[in-house]
């Protein structure tokens, strides 16, 4: 059940990121504000990408099969 909620935290803000992205493409109208925006909000994804193997194994387990 803990992993559970780490995952269903990480879906919720990929989710935020995209709508995110969806208004900065809506909103912004200057071709290179649009698209720093929309690589900041990408970066922020990745790290919360990266971040959830962090919580998952907090002892640096990985699989060894």
């Amino acid at each position: 059940m803990h992993h559970l909620i780490h995952v269903n935290r990480l879906s919720i803000a990929l989710v935020c990121y995209v709508v995110l992205g969806v208004l900065t493409w809506m909103t912004i109208t200057d071709p290179k504000i649009r698209a720093g925006t929309l690589v900041i909000l990408a970066l922020f994804a990745v790290k919360s990408w990266i971040r959830r193997r962090d919580v998952l194994h907090p002892d640096g387990e990985r699989d060894a099969e």
